[in-house]
């Protein structure tokens, strides 16, 4: 099969991961810098080109790995490969949900998936009642643009949580408020889902003095056993945002497993140290058993 990664770094070492795993499995993987794609649309003769005008239609299959700061062009570049009907690992319309932080928990809640109880306000007036309403400081605010624990904070008290509140909306900043879920003692567990199972499961850990265990952040990483029920919750969260593979970051509460992200393109470096898996290689596996080989491109290309 010949299967392009989206990735603007060939170096990285999920991208160079994927590549490895599927040459070993005979496949012929291209690194395509989504930044340098464009598209042409026309009436029944959609078009993608890459660097130097090079035509991409001939794809058996993509495996998107979109920076959240190039979601919008990213995901319309996605659209475009599925349009010629080049089988996409994560569709757009997932990517798009995932990176939507609110939109992500409206549909959680539609689909009964679990998560810490947020809320989502403009008016200032309604400070209070927010902060009343996910149980009282100290509470978590997050901006809905950040990745990597970037823009997520834990306000201890109600005033410092009015002065971050403050200090966002001055910057015209979209942000939710979240419950802070005292018992998880700065520990989260991704989740590695593919198709239908969970593959891998690691406990994140934060380092002193902070409370989000990013491995980004220089949080710790251990295998972990999952229960049945977080196992359906991590399954549950990436079908509900409509992903084929997705790291579901999930906490363990009084009142079971909650959902706090789920990632469209999660690493595999800290995952694959943890539990000693060849996760790169699962990802290649499911693209071969589920795709298709692309006809129709091929027909247009001709």
């Amino acid at each position: 099969m010949k299967i392009g990664i989206l990735s603007r770094n060939p170096n990285l070492y999920s991208t160079s991961r994927l590549v490895e795993a599927a040459k070993q499995r005979g496949h012929k993987p291209i690194v395509i810098d989504v930044l340098k794609c464009y598209v042409d649309i026309e009436a029944g003769k959609p078009m993608v080109f890459g660097k130097n005008d090079q035509p991409l239609n001939d794809y058996d299959a993509i495996i998107p790995r979109i920076g959240a700061s190039i979601t919008f062009y990213g995901t319309a570049i996605v659209r475009q490969f599925e349009m010629i009907g080049v089988y996409a690992l994560n569709e757009s319309l997932g990517i798009s949900r995932s990176r939507d932080k609110l939109r992500a928990h409206q549909i959680f809640s539609r689909k009964n998936v679990g998560t810490p109880i947020t809320g989502f306000a403009h008016s200032p007036k309604n400070t209070d009642a927010l902060i009343k309403r996910v149980g009282g400081t100290p509470v978590v605010l997050k901006l809905l643009e950040g990745t990597q624990g970037k823009g997520v904070i834990l306000a201890e008290t109600k005033k410092a949580a009015e002065s971050v509140i403050d200090a966002f909306r001055g910057l015209n900043a979209f942000f939710l408020i979240q419950e802070f879920i005292k018992e998880a003692g700065g520990s989260d567990i991704r989740c590695l889902v593919i198709g239908d199972k969970v593959v891998a499961a690691m406990q994140r850990t934060a380092p002193d003095g902070e409370f989000r265990s990013n491995l980004h952040r220089g949080g710790s990483a251990e295998l972990v056993k999952l229960t049945p029920t977080e196992r359906k919750t991590a399954i549950a969260a990436a079908k509900a945002m409509g992903l084929r593979v997705a790291g579901v970051d999930i906490v363990r509460s009084e009142r079971g497993p909650l959902v706090l992200e789920v990632n469209s393109s999660p690493g595999l470096k800290g995952i694959e140290a943890a539990t000693g898996k060849d996760i790169a290689g699962m990802i290649i596996d499911y693209i071969v058993a589920n795709a298709k080989p692309n006809k129709k491109s091929r027909i247009n290309k001709g």
